[in-house]
């Protein structure tokens, strides 16, 4: 059974098993606008939990993809190369961007649930 947990970075990871799947939230996209380019990390690469792994670009701003939490890069959303799009048509599903073997499962518990990160977005 996956589970998925946010950040206060509006990054998402759902899980399944030791592996994570990483995107950014609904919100973050419309804080965001229309993206146009992603710039994804290299499979293989080790990230920390909080460590800088992808570069979103929109017609409105830059901005970093942080690592919800530790693990090796296994994967990357290649689609999102000639469609970024993707992440505004479907930022939960479709418009992932990368998956990684988790370090620590214990550091999910650090991460809010979707109840809790709803709260926190209203609270914004």
């Amino acid at each position: 059974m996956s589970e998925t947990r946010f950040t206060d970075q509006h990054e998402w990871v759902r899980v399944d098993g030791g592996e994570g799947t990483v995107g950014i939230t609904r919100h973050a996209t419309e804080q965001l606008g229309d993206i146009v380019f992603v710039e994804l990390p290299e499979i293989g690469k080790t990230l920390a939990k909080g460590a800088e792994a992808a570069v979103v670009e929109s017609v409105k701003a830059a901005s970093e993809v942080y690592a919800p939490v530790g693990g090796t890069v296994t994967a990357v959303n290649e689609a999102l190369n000639g469609e970024p799009a993707k992440v505004n048509a479907d930022p939960e599903g479709e418009g992932w961007f990368f998956k990684l073997k988790l370090t620590d499962v214990a550091e999910l518990s650090a991460l809010m649930t979707k109840a809790q990160y709803d709260a926190y977005v209203k609270g914004l």
